[in-house]
């Protein structure tokens, strides 16, 4: 399939091809016809595109601050690289797609193959989409008025938290794409509308569709346009879909509103409010959040799990769905807003329109090639070399945030050869696994790892597929390295171990290593040799200051991240076992309890291991603490001496015979030196880095602790 891409360094954007995505549950594949640009929203991503740094940090006051507080616990050079390779991830384009469905995966009940709908899915010629984000598309409605259901349905819900009622006057404040639609929602509610621009072909266009107009540029006042067009005792609401940094658009709406009036923000605009404008009116202002109830909830969106009717009359699905109902019937015109189309191959020349021309509307992109073309499970990257048999060649299954900027950097620097690279939606293999090397990308994971040629799967997928994964690849004799953590569950890790044990009687097993990197950080091994010549018990002291994440993130859901125990404390568990150098004998875990009545997920806990040779520590795995902390502190108490590391960049001896610091420009976290453990055994054909049984007793030790605290 092929896709546009936006560079968020230099600012093209590019037509990319890459694998075509696999039908997955709750998910509908679709063969595209047309896609609409949504001018406002695409001018704006392109033109942060080709911002300098300077400007695009001026745009995102929020992320600067963000990045000054990494660098307070991370250091400069940390931070440099995380934002870097942020930055250096192209952003899929649109949002406005119609084709026909292809494929499907379980639970879509309600669509089959053939239907036309539309949906949010990008600019490409073949999407795969949640079913809950598309709906059918009636006859009466064409492909080319179908593709603005979705920036309809972003009107619509601004209307929808308006209220708006048979009579009463509404203004519009910015008649591009989304106003003009949304000028003719409020006429079909009967309402008078006035128009507000500075662009005399949108008012044009919008006084076409039944509204009064006003032109500031020429000198029109806007608050007394609404004066009077409310007959002097101020209009009932205003929705504002302009985009600008301006505040006047705020300021105008609530001088020109009556009493108790309402104001919905649809689209960007500066938002320096004067408190006097909204007191003395008891003015309501609120912000409208896309297409819908369901917008960026999760299990709506990726889970497929619908809100009732009863008591959610309007989703986003049943948003489009009335969109396509009003367009059926004549209600909404949408032919008059399309202003010019493109072949999909040509869309970097509707890009260049599109800021080059302000007036631009709808611009329809048009699919015409072979479905045939479209539906490739392998593409290849790089021309293919002669591998090295006795060398690590490598499969790699996902290419997320975490794999792309550090783990297959680590496998390349570490000298493995990087023959395919698997995903799910096929895009970010692609991208990534071009600027490492890999040989081709794949959405046929299966294949990938069956694949003769390769010897050795890297795995770094959502954690409730880590351990089929791992499974798969050890029935294949394939050596393993599994990004935390090794199975979410008891079954699971039986599972591995099972097959792990049955390679071992048959002489075959491979090499199994979980990404505990920690444990291979330059400071953690000074830490280690230190702690060696005692043969006493030592005492630990690990605190996570892990930060928070909300709680519908999908490493907080049980059944898909684990829990952020299992998911992100199982690093300290080894952590704590490798240090201590001896079987954990011991567990216990208290976590956080409810404060009036609201539940605290298990990423506030404190956990006590126990060892063989007396040995204990805890672990104090927090999420409400302050950024400008260290987010990861170890101390070690033994033999009259302490030493302490903070954020792996600052170790400390206190008491320490020999040892004072030992300090770093740059964190240092294990990732490299872990990575290169791993292959280097592949190399000498000697044992895995990390015993298969510390890392089944470490996956079972964890699975514990979280147990204990779900059962509190």
């Amino acid at each position: 399939m092929k896709q546009v891409l936006q560079d968020m360094i230099k600012g093209g954007s590019t037509i990319v091809e890459s694998p075509t995505p696999q039908a997955t549950q709750g998910n509908l594949v679709i063969n595209t016809t047309t896609t609409l640009i949504s001018a406002g929203t695409e001018r704006m991503l392109v033109g942060f595109g080709k911002a300098s740094l300077v400007e695009k940090a001026r745009q995102q006051p929020d992320k600067v601050k963000m990045v000054l507080e990494k660098v307070q616990t991370d250091g400069l050079m940390t931070t440099i690289d995380a934002v870097k390779s942020k930055l250096a991830q192209p952003l899929p384009l649109g949002y406005c797609n119609v084709g026909v469905i292809a494929d499907l995966g379980k639970n879509t009940d309600g669509f089959k193959v053939g239907d036309r709908v539309v949906s949010n899915g990008p600019h490409s010629d073949v999407v795969r989409v949640g079913k809950n984000l598309c709906a059918k598309i009636p006859e009466s409605v064409t492909d080319d008025e179908a593709v603005f259901t979705v920036v309809a349905s972003i009107g619509l819900q601004g209307l929808r938290l308006a209220e708006p009622t048979i009579g009463e006057c509404f203004v519009v404040t910015g008649v591009g794409l989304i106003g003009l639609l949304t000028v003719q929602l409020l006429r079909a509610q009967g309402c008078r509308v006035l128009a507000i621009d500075f662009d005399d072909s949108k008012l044009e266009l919008a006084h076409k569709f039944g509204a009064e107009v006003c032109n500031p540029g020429k000198g029109e006042d806007p608050v007394a346009a609404g004066m009077a067009f409310s007959r002097g005792v101020g209009v009932d609401g205003v929705i504002i879909t302009a985009s600008t940094k301006s505040n006047d658009p705020i300021t105008q709406a609530a001088r020109m509103s009556r009493k108790r009036g309402r104001i919905v923000l649809v689209g960007v605009i500066g938002l320096e409010l004067d408190r006097a404008d909204f007191y003395e009116k008891e003015l309501s202002f609120q912000v409208s959040c896309s297409y819908g109830p369901g917008r960026y909830d999760p299990s709506y969106e990726e889970a497929g799990q619908d809100y009732p009717l009863a008591f959610v009359r309007w989703t986003e699905q049943r948003n489009f769905e009335a969109i396509l109902d009003m367009m059926g019937s004549g209600a909404l015109n949408v032919k008059e807003l399309i202003s010019h189309r493109f072949k999909f191959e040509d869309s970097a020349k509707a890009y260049d329109l599109l800021v080059a021309d302000s007036t631009a509307l709808g611009i329809l992109l048009q699919y015409t090639s072979s479905l045939s073309s479209r539906h490739v499970a392998t593409v290849n990257l790089t021309p293919v070399s002669e591998y090295q048999k006795e060398g690590p060649i490598v499969g790699f299954v996902g290419a997320g945030n975490y794999a792309s900027r550090v783990l297959i950097p680590a496998f390349k620097a570490a000298g493995a050869e990087m023959h395919s690279i698997a995903t799910s939606g096929g895009v970010n293999g692609v991208i990534h696994g071009g600027k490492a090397g890999f040989s081709e990308a794949t959405t046929d994971t299966s294949s990938m790892i069956s694949n003769n040629s390769i010897n050795t799967i890297a795995i770094a997928t959502r954690h409730s597929s880590h351990a089929s994964f791992v499974v798969e690849a050890l029935k294949e004799n394939k050596n393993v390295f599994v990004e935390k953590p090794l199975a979410i569950t008891h079954n699971e890790l039986n599972l591995v171990k099972e097959i792990y044990n049955q390679k071992l009687l048959e002489n075959k097993a491979p090499r199994l290593m979980v990404g505990f990197n920690r444990r291979f950080s330059p400071q953690i091994q000074k830490m280690k040799a230190l702690l060696e010549p005692i043969k006493e018990p030592k005492s630990f002291i690990m605190t996570m200051n892990a930060g928070r994440i909300p709680s519908e993130h999908w490493t907080q859901d049980n059944l898909i991240g684990g829990g952020r125990i299992i998911g992100e404390a199982c690093h300290f568990v080894d952590l704590m076992r490798f240090l201590a150098g001896s079987k954990i004998v011991s567990v216990q875990a208290r976590r956080m309890g409810q404060v009036e009545g609201i539940d605290i997920v298990e990423d506030k806990a404190a956990i006590i291991l126990g060892f063989a040779d007396g040995s204990f520590g805890t672990i104090h795995y927090l999420a409400n603490g302050s950024a400008s902390f260290p987010k990861e502190r170890i101390e070690v108490f033994a033999a009259g001496g302490t030493l302490q590391l903070d954020n792996f960049r600052k170790l400390t001896g206190y008491g320490w015979k020999g040892f004072k610091k030992m300090n770093l420009w740059k964190q240092d976290k294990g990732q490299n030196a872990c990575v290169a453990a791993f292959l280097d055994s592949i190399k000498a054909g000697s044992e895995a880095p990390i015993d298969a049984n510390e890392l089944f007793e470490v996956a079972k030790v964890t699975i514990e602790i979280a147990e204990q605290l779900r059962a509190q």
